[in-house]
C-alpha cells in the first residue's frame, strides 16, 4: 500500500485491532442470523510524511450507507459547540447577507441551521440519505453526494465560490485526502476561509485513545501533516485552536496560499508540541500497540471481576468508539447486557460484531444496573448529569478514559 498523501511505500504498523465490522453498521434483529461483513482494522504510518492511516480494505460507500446512523444533533454539548463556532467565525469573517457558506459532511444540519437562521446563504454536502433528509426538513439545501474536486467545481459553477468552507470531523473520513483538499481550494473565494476540525493525533498517542480508530476514519492527523497536505494543494494553515471535543481536537483555519491572512503564533506552538511528543520519530508510533493492549486488558479485567462479583453491567452511548472497544476486547452481552442511546435510529438495533442490544435511555431508570460504562467517554460529563438519579441510587459510572488509561 502507498501513502494516501505522499504515495511513499507504507512499511510500518502503528496498530492492529484485529477484524471488526464497520463501527456504524448497526444490525436489525433479522440481520442477526445473516452473515456479517468484517474487515481488518490495521493502521499504518508513513515514515516520510507521518500520516497515520488505515490499511485499504473498505470503500467510503460501504461505510457511509443511506441508513448511516450518526446524527450530530443527538448531543446537546455538540449542538452548543456548533452555536459557539457560529458566534466565533462570525467575528473572524464578516459574512454579509450575500455571503455563501458550504459545509462538507453537513450531517443533519446541526450547524448550518445557525447560518440559515441569520439569513446567510448556505449549502450542505452530505452523502448519507438518513441525515440529509433531516437537514432538508429544516430547509437546508443539501447535496447528497461525497465531496470531491469535481463536485467542488460543480458547486462553484452553480452557486458561486464560498466565503467559508466548513469541515467538522470529516477530514479524517476521506479516502482520497488529496482530491478532497484540492476540492476545498476550488471552492474558496480568493480571500475565503476554510475551517476543519479533526481529532488530534497528538492526543490519540499521548492518552492511548485506540478506540477512536475505526474503519470510517481513514486518516489520523497531526497539524504538521495537515500543513503539508494543504501546501501541496495550494492552501495554507494560518491559525489553529486546540479543542476538548472528541478527546482532543484541532480546529485549523486555512485559505489559499496567497490570501492576506497572517500566520498566528498558535500554529508554531502546536507544531513544537508535536515535535516534543516525538511525532516525527518512528519509535513513537511503533510503541503504541503495547499501550493499547494494556488499556484494553485493564478494561476487560474490570468487566470480568464485575461479572464474578454478580454485578449487572450495561453501557450508555452506542458510539463508534464503543464498537471498536467492544470488538477489540471480544466483549459480548454476557459482560455488557445492553447499551442505551438517545438516537431513535439506533434503538431496537444491535451493536455490530458484539450483537449487544440497544435500547432507549428509559430502560436504565427502570432497570437500575450496578455499573454503567459510558462508551463515548468524550461526552461523559454530559451523560453523568443524565444519569445522576442512578448514581444517587448507588450505580457506578465508568468510561475507558480516564478510568482505565495508563499513567
Amino acid at each position: 500500500m502507498k501513502c494516501r498523501f505522499c504515495t511513499s511505500d507504507l512499511k510500518y504498523e502503528f496498530l492492529d485491532l484485529g477484524f471488526a465490522p464497520p463501527s456504524n453498521a448497526y444490525l436489525t434483529e433479522a440481520q442477526l442470523i445473516e452473515p456479517e461483513k468484517y474487515f481488518p482494522l490495521r493502521v499504518l504510518v508513513c515514515d516520510q510524511c507521518w500520516l497515520v492511516q488505515t490499511e485499504d480494505y473498505t470503500q467510503a460507500h460501504e461505510l457511509f450507507t443511506p441508513d448511516y446512523a450518526y446524527f450530530s444533533s443527538t448531543s446537546k454539548s455538540w449542538m452548543e459547540h456548533a452555536r459557539q463556532y457560529f458566534k466565533k467565525i462570525s467575528k473572524v469573517i464578516d459574512l454579509e447577507s450575500d455571503g455563501f457558506v458550504v459545509e462538507l459532511a453537513s450531517n443533519d444540519g446541526y450547524l448550518l441551521r445557525n447560518f440559515q437562521d441569520s439569513g446567510i446563504r448556505c449549502v450542505g454536502v452530505e452523502p448519507a440519505i438518513a441525515t440529509a433528509e433531516v437537514a432538508e426538513g429544516y430547509g437546508i439545501n443539501t447535496i447528497r453526494e461525497f465531496f470531491t474536486e469535481e463536485l467542488a467545481h460543480q458547486i462553484s459553477g452553480s452557486h458561486g465560490q464560498a466565503d467559508l468552507v466548513i469541515g467538522n470531523n470529516v477530514y479524517a473520513h476521506v479516502p482520497d485526502i488529496n482530491d478532497f483538499t484540492r476540492g476545498i481550494k476550488a471552492l474558496l473565494k480568493p480571500q475565503g476561509v476554510v475551517t476543519l476540525e479533526f481529532p488530534h493525533l497528538l492526543r490519540l498517542i499521548e492518552d492511548g485513545q485506540f478506540d477512536t480508530i475505526y474503519h470510517e476514519h481513514f486518516s489520523y492527523l497531526s497539524l504538521s501533516t495537515v500543513s503539508r497536505i494543504f501546501a501541496t494543494a495550494g492552501l495554507r494553515v494560518w491559525d489553529v485552536e486546540s479543542l476538548p471535543t472528541h478527546g482532543g481536537s484541532l480546529r485549523v483555519y486555512g485559505s489559499l496560499a496567497n490570501a492576506d491572512f497572517e500566520a498566528n503564533a498558535r500554529v508554531e506552538a502546536v507544531l513544537e508540541a508535536e515535535e516534543s511528543l516525538g511525532l516525527s520519530k518512528l519509535s513513537t508510533y511503533l510503541a503504541f500497540q503495547d499501550r493499547a493492549e494494556k488499556i484494553k486488558n485493564n478494561f476487560l479485567s474490570y468487566l470480568l471481576e464485575a461479572k464474578q462479583a454478580g454485578k449487572r453491567v450495561v453501557a450508555y452511548g452506542a458510539a463508534a468508539k464503543g464498537n471498536t472497544l467492544l470488538n477489540y476486547a471480544g466483549i459480548k452481552p454476557d459482560l455488557v447486557s445492553y447499551v442505551c442511546d438517545g438516537a431513535s435510529a439506533k434503538q431496537g438495533k444491535f451493536m455490530p460484531g458484539s450483537h449487544i442490544p440497544i435500547f432507549a435511555p428509559d430502560k436504565l431508570f427502570n432497570d437500575s444496573p450496578d455499573v454503567i460504562i459510558v462508551l463515548p467517554w468524550n461526552l461523559k460529563s454530559e451523560v453523568e448529569k443524565l444519569l445522576e438519579p442512578l448514581v444517587k441510587g448507588g450505580a457506578v459510572v465508568k468510561s475507558l478514559f480516564p478510568d482505565f488509561q495508563l499513567p
